[in-house]
């Protein structure tokens, strides 16, 4: 590579002591270990500028893998501005790109051509239900959707169908999910087609079964360089891993506190295991954060100390002028009402002080959380975004739920009895609608009344006829339980007699369990309303609602979403037990489960500049129930030094005092007694008055019987005989 000036001065002299050595450390393989608000970024670029500048390598020789365009975009212009020039000829891009450049040139040894075409999404799950069909598969009880899961997950894995050994099969489709895939991918090969997550599969294969094109590939490529190896699945490990056996000279950067996507098939043990991969890897650890403040920091390393599964390393500031700050909040609420209530006026408070809302942020651990501080800003006129996602009413399965509300209190609602008239399937094709169509505009009469005159008269045959009117029939029976037993249970009702719920519990795509989140919290705010009507009424408002035209809002989004931003302000909700860490997580994951859970709340805490604020609630309401909650473990893990503790909803809980009290500076707190629900309420359980020990065997009437692990106070860790490990309050078991 010909170098026409010498090389930029300070490219060099712009890093700190860690950084420059993990850029100057070139050969070999390297693990950059970059703690959160390290400077990542200008590492990997100024490493791959270095490579260049010191003629190492021509561009074409590296290898340079990002997990988004974004992030491939931003490392071309970046090693640009140090090269002074326009980088060219760069193997530079996202694992699926550069997968897709690798695989047109091999085609041939996985059975399609070079000009194959990549299918999205629709034409994906239309081909696997062809195949389930062929293969006399139920789609409606085994989607192709949650097929897909399957497939996708193998793929993640590496495994073509000729891999899948019993350990790895499942009972899916009726133990046919090994033939759906091999059927599958024939008709992929039938099409010269492939889907996503060929791209990574094949390019694998080839690497593993053609010799000559690896040390092809071997020849080409003197480095590589990896950026968020924590995130990496086991298909792109192994693709890593075969390329690199080459030079060896392969850097991965990541950060084992922040792999937070396990259920999109990332694995930690990649990072965890980079000494054991390649023998004479040298780790750097970029420490110096330069974004948050010293106690931020503290708290944040503090918490995820208490991980076993981590290489570890200690944040301190990077920066002068953050070696003070503000301690860590953690705030102890009555409810979760009061909880958005201390949210939205604290808000208010930093907006009157100058604060940008732009520099403001709610992080909640799922998405169903956020609707409580939407309808909270919107009633206080802050403006505000949901990232990463649809503000709650947006959401497909909360609109396929209010449709069916509208079509109960409103039979000539059309546009809601269309929407949900064959959701979930029914079997009511286009045929059948437009007949319902032409019905209804020749006689001037609503869709469902056109509807009801088909069904009598036969003018709809079959099994549409009679999936239409046992739908009739149903709105009938709800529209009777309104005034029987209220629009709470009405709904709640309807959703599960009308299948709605169950074809989301039986979908096994990654979003489902969201979904039921969303649905069950949507019953639970109609609770806040004293009609249905009411409640569509102020449903159709928000909605309404046009966003600002400036771009000073509050951001709304998951933790998960949260992932390589910061802002000045975040806010920190919902922090018990089951709701964060989160109980599904921990059911099916166990103790791996609750580390991820706790690396996600480290993540939440370094997204914060100058001021984190962590609130719980002693009592939540769980549809029309409230229920006591208990703080989070990880409210414990915190270190006393850097936090201070607020509230007093302990003690209100045990009744000992009604109000509580105000701290100088702070958060000003009002008396707030749950408003009690008649429907479905269920008497809280007075204190124990023993003790339960280490040891002891026990019995809860949903888990059913476990053994104590540990005691705290009134928490006991139980290990349930069925269900796992769980923490519960002492008083909702007995001895066995």
């Amino acid at each position: 590579m010909k170098v026409e000036s010498p090389l930029p001065p300070d490219y060099l002299a712009r890093l700190n002591p860690e950084q420059r050595a993990a850029v100057e450390t070139v050969d070999g393989p390297l693990l950059v270990l970059a703690g959160a608000g390290t400077g990542k970024t200008r590492v990997l670029t100024t490493r791959f500028a270095h490579i260049l500048l010191t003629r190492r390598a021509f561009p074409s020789q590296v290898l340079a893998v990002t997990f988004t365009n974004k992030a491939a975009r931003e490392m071309r212009e970046r090693v640009s501005a140090i090269l002074g020039e326009p980088a060219e000829g760069l193997w530079l891009g996202t694992f699926h790109a550069l997968c897709a450049r690798m695989l047109r040139r091999h085609a041939e040894h996985v059975g399609l051509s070079s000009n194959f075409t990549i299918l999205d999404t629709d034409d994906q799950n239309r081909l696997l239900k062809q195949v389930m069909e062929a293969n006399r598969i139920d789609t409606k009880r085994w989607t192709p959707q949650s097929m897909m899961g399957v497939i996708q997950r193998w793929k993640d894995r590496g495994l073509i169908p000729a891999r899948i050994t019993a350990a790895e099969d499942t009972d899916f489709a009726n133990g046919k999910a090994q033939a759906i895939y091999a059927g599958y991918q024939d008709r992929l090969r039938a099409l010269n087609a492939a889907d996503f997550g060929d791209l990574l599969l094949y390019v694998t294969e080839i690497l593993r079964t053609q010799p000559d094109i690896l040390a092809d590939y071997h020849r080409r490529f003197r480095y590589i360089l990896v950026d968020e190896y924590q995130d990496t699945n086991l298909v792109q490990y192994l693709w890593l891993r075969l390329l690199a056996q080459g030079h060896r000279n392969i850097c991965c950067v990541g950060d084992d506190d922040q792999s937070i996507y396990s259920w999109r098939g990332a694995e930690v043990e990649n990072i965890l295991r980079f000494e054991k991969d390649f023998d004479g890897a040298k780790i750097v650890r970029l420490e110096s954060n330069y974004r948050s403040t010293a106690p931020i920091l503290a708290a944040a390393s503090g918490l995820i100390a208490h991980n076993e599964g981590r290489l570890g390393k200690t944040l301190r500031p990077g920066r002068t002028d953050a070696q003070n700050g503000e301690k860590v909040t953690i705030v102890e609420l009555w409810d979760s009402d009061e909880e958005a209530r201390m949210v939205g006026t604290q808000i208010e408070e930093l907006r009157r002080e100058g604060h940008s809302l732009a520099e403001i942020a709610v992080l909640v651990r799922a998405g169903f959380q956020t609707r409580a501080f939407e309808e909270r800003l919107i009633n206080i006129g802050i403006p505000y975004r949901v990232v990463g996602g649809l503000r709650f009413y947006e959401r497909a399965e909360i609109r396929d739920a209010i449709a069916y509300m509208r079509a109960t209190v409103q039979p000539a609602d059309d546009l809601a009895f269309e929407r949900i008239v064959n959701v979930p399937r029914r079997g009511v094709g286009e045929a059948a609608l437009r007949t319902m169509h032409e019905t209804a505009r020749a006689n001037g009469i609503p869709l469902s009344v056109a509807a009801v005159r088909l069904v009598e008269t036969g003018g709809l045959k079959g099994k549409v006829r009679d999936a239409i009117g046992g739908l009739l029939r149903q709105f009938e029976q709800w529209r009777a339980l309104l005034d029987t037993d209220g629009h709470v249970v009405t709904v709640a009702t309807l959703l599960d007699e009308s299948g709605y719920t169950d074809m989301w519990k039986q979908d096994k795509s990654a979003e489902a369990p969201g979904r039921l989140e969303n649905l069950k919290e949507l019953v639970r705010a109609l609770a806040e309303f004293e009609s249905l009507g009411g409640f569509l009424d102020h449903v159709a408002l928000v909605t309404e609602n046009e966003e600002a035209s400036d771009s000073d809002k509050v951001s709304l989004m998951t933790l998960h979403g949260a992932k390589g931003l910061e802002f000045d302000t975040v806010f920190l909700p919902g922090w018990e037990e089951g709701v964060f860490p989160n109980q599904r997580a921990m059911d099916e994951s166990g103790n791996k489960g609750l580390e991820e859970e706790r690396r996600l709340a480290y993540v939440g805490l370094t997204r914060a500049r100058r001021r984190a604020i962590v609130s719980h609630a002693a009592n939540r309401r769980i549809y029309a129930n409230w229920q006591a909650s208990i703080p989070s473990r990880f409210l414990e893990e915190l270190p006393d030094a850097h936090v201070q503790r607020t509230g007093s909803a302990g003690m209100a809980r045990d009744a000992r005092i009604s109000s509580l009290t105000s701290f100088p500076g702070q958060f000003p707190l009002t008396a707030q007694r749950p408003r009690v629900i008649d429907v479905w309420e269920q008497p809280g359980r007075p204190a124990r008055t023993d003790r339960i020990p280490v040891g002891a065997r026990v019995f809860h009437q949903k888990f059913g019987y476990g053994t104590v692990k540990a005691v705290d106070d009134d928490k006991l860790d139980i290990a349930f005989d069925k269900t796992g490990d769980k923490r519960v309050l002492d008083r909702f078991v007995e001895r066995a």
